[in-house]
C-alpha cells in the first residue's frame, strides 16, 4: 500500500479530525469542528459539494468520524430526507439527521430541495456554513454575497462597486417555512455555535442554523484575523446573531455600547478594498452602514 494510503490513527473523540486540507485559518472548518462536537456520536450527516466536502474527504481518507455522505451540490436536503425515512423504517428515531452545505448549496442551488424538506416538516437539522460566495469553484458571487463585495463574477472596477445586489435573508425564508428552530451564529463565538446545535436537537421538526464563516482566500485577509472578523461581523450589525422558536424570536446576542462602524470590518478584506480608494467609495460605505443599522432595527422589532 502506498505511504499516502496508510491508515492514519485517529482520536475517536475528534468527530472532525485534524489532517484535512483546508486553508490555515479557515472559518468553515472551525465552525464544522464545533458543530460536529455538539452533534455527538448519534448523528448522520449529508454534506453538499463544496469546500467542506473537498477538504475533508479526499479519497481514500476522511476527517469525519460521523456516518457522513457526500451529496451533490443541490441535494443534501433530499439525501437527508432519505436517511430520515430509512431510520424511521428501522425504528431508529434517536439519531440526528443533518443536511449541511455552504451558502451556494443552501441559498441557491440546494434551496428547492431544502424547501421541500421544510414543507414536509421533516425532523432534519439544516446547517449553512455561510462564507458569502462560491469559494470552492473560484470565489463567484452567491445569494449570500454582501452588497459591494468584489467576487470573480461581480468584479469591482471603473463601472462597478462590486456586487450590486443585497444578501438574501435566508433565516427569514426558514421562518416563513415555519421551521421550529432558526438560529444564526458566527465562528467568532464557538460556545454559541455548540449551544445552538445542542438546543436545535431538542426540537422535533425542521430546524435551521446559519453560521458566518470568514474565508481567507475568498475574502483575501490575513489568516490570523478569522475570529476577529467573525466577531466584527456581528458587532457592527452586519450579521445579527439570534435564535427563534416556533416563529418567535427568543434571544438576540447583545451588541457593544460602543458599536464599531462597518469600516472596522471592511478594511481588513481585499474584497472591499476598492471602497477605500476614493471619496465616492465613502458613499458606498455609508450604504453598507445603513444596511447594518437596518439589521439592528429589524432584529429589535
Amino acid at each position: 500500500m502506498p505511504p499516502s494510503h496508510k491508515k492514519v490513527p485517529q482520536n475517536p473523540a475528534n468527530l472532525l479530525s485534524p489532517g484535512h486540507s483546508a486553508c490555515g485559518g479557515c472559518g468553515e472548518l472551525l465552525a464544522a469542528r464545533h458543530v460536529a462536537e455538539a452533534l455527538g456520536k448519534k448523528a448522520i450527516i449529508a454534506n453538499a459539494t463544496g469546500c467542506l466536502e473537498v477538504t475533508t474527504s479526499k479519497y481514500p481518507m476522511s476527517a469525519w468520524n460521523h456516518p457522513w455522505i457526500h451529496s451533490l451540490f443541490e441535494n443534501p436536503g433530499a439525501v437527508a430526507s432519505g436517511i430520515l425515512a430509512a431510520l424511521k423504517q428501522q425504528g431508529k428515531e434517536d439519531i440526528a439527521v443533518v443536511a449541511q452545505a455552504g451558502d451556494g448549496g443552501t441559498f441557491d442551488i440546494g434551496l428547492g430541495l431544502i424547501s421541500g424538506a421544510w414543507e414536509r416538516e421533516e425532523n432534519i437539522l439544516v446547517i449553512c456554513y455561510d462564507n458569502e460566495a462560491y469559494m470552492n469553484t473560484g470565489y463567484q458571487g452567491s445569494g449570500a454575497t454582501p452588497h459591494d463585495a468584489a467576487t470573480t463574477t461581480t468584479p469591482a472596477g471603473k463601472y462597478s462597486w462590486g456586487n450590486p445586489l443585497y444578501k438574501k435573508n435566508m433565516p427569514a425564508i426558514a421562518l416563513a417555512h415555519k421551521c421550529v428552530y432558526v438560529a444564526t451564529s458566527t465562528v467568532g463565538y464557538p460556545l454559541d455555535i455548540q449551544a445552538k446545535v445542542k438546543k436545535a436537537l431538542t426540537f422535533k421538526g425542521p430546524k435551521y442554523i446559519q453560521i458566518h464563516c470568514p474565508c481567507v482566500p475568498g475574502w483575501q485577509y490575513d489568516s490570523r484575523l478569522t475570529v476577529k472578523l467573525a466577531k466584527l461581523s456581528h458587532r457592527t450589525g452586519l450579521y445579527p446573531v439570534f435564535e427563534a422558536e416556533y416563529g418567535k424570536r427568543t434571544t438576540v446576542m447583545p451588541l457593544p455600547k460602543d458599536r464599531p462602524p462597518v469600516e472596522e470590518y471592511l478594511k481588513h478584506q481585499r474584497r472591499f478594498k476598492h471602497l477605500f480608494a476614493s471619496d465616492a467609495g465613502k458613499k458606498e460605505i455609508a450604504v453598507i452602514q445603513k444596511i447594518a443599522d437596518e439589521n439592528i432595527n429589524r432584529i429589535k422589532n
